[in-house]
């Protein structure tokens, strides 16, 4: 499934694209994705200008003139695809076309069908369902080692669980809570109410590092994520613990074997000399 940084490259390519411009014409192609679209959806986008293309954990928010706000999920397969002359035929799970004043075609394809699209208007964006308890966002002035503790607070989940709780901390999965915790030097195993003063700003600092890098880098493609342009993200070359068990550990000295064990349902990898 696309973390933040997968999703904060989409919404970097959707900007300049969508924002001052008009949706001229809107279609969607089914009436569903993993939830029903809202009853008129596509009518009642059309002819309105965007204002912003905004993300909120791994949710883009494409605010529309008139207060409406539209919110989308991409789901485990859900990708866009910018198209500025003119596009190719509508291609197998294409469920929604947006073509601008500007003669610019967006699409929404997904074969997964697990996406979310919803249309609200912004005085409900801070009660929405999806939204309302989320943490605080890890590349904001909000978040800090400090910030991370108190959230923590007295869990006895490992930390690893822990940070994949969006209520702690918005937007980090699996890859990057792995990577993370072994830049920061933490192992996945410990318990989170441990983590505090010193420990909680190396791990706080290393989110943000990693998330940064990783959206430098077009976000990681294992298997559906692709940018706006249609290009892969690169960050997976760039893993130093993730899907590399049995490799030496990356830190200078070290050399112990990359291990991996499954926590909480998802993989998870670590150096058991480093991280403690």
């Amino acid at each position: 499934m696309p973390e933040l940084p997968e999703v904060e490259t989409v919404r970097r390519g959707l900007a300049p694209a969508l924002e001052g411009a008009v949706i001229a014409k809107a279609t969607a192609f089914r009436p569903d994705l993993r939830f029903p679209l809202p009853e008129g959806f596509a009518e009642n986008i059309t002819g309105r200008r965007v204002v912003s293309v905004d993300r909120r954990a791994k949710y883009l928010l494409i605010r529309l003139d008139g207060g409406l706000v539209m919110l989308s999920h991409l789901g485990m397969s859900g990708r866009y695809r910018i198209y500025e002359d003119t596009p190719p035929p509508l291609a197998p799970h294409d469920h929604l076309e947006l073509v601008t004043d500007t003669g610019v075609t967006i699409r929404y394809n997904d074969p997964r069908r697990f996406g979310i699209l919803d249309l609200f208007g912004e005085d409900a964006l801070a009660a929405h369902k999806l939204l309302a308890d989320l943490g605080p966002e890890p590349l904001s002035n909000a978040f800090d080692g400090a910030v991370l503790a108190a959230n923590l607070g007295e869990r006895r989940s490992a930390i690893k669980v822990a940070i994949l709780d969006q209520r702690v901390v918005a937007g980090v999965g699996n890859i990057y809570a792995s990577e993370a915790l072994f830049q920061a030097g933490i192992s996945p195993r410990r318990t989170a109410r441990t983590v505090k003063g010193g420990r909680a700003d190396r791990l706080a600092t290393a989110i943000r590092e990693v998330l940064n890098d990783a959206i430098a880098a077009g976000g990681s493609s294992l298997r559906d994520h692709r940018q706006t342009s249609g290009e892969l993200g690169y960050f997976q070359h760039s893993f130093r613990v993730y899907g590399r068990a049995g490799e030496a550990c990356p830190n200078d000295g070290c050399g112990a074997p990359i291990r991996h064990f499954v926590q909480g349902g998802r993989s998870t990898f670590y150096c058991g000399k480093c991280q403690r």
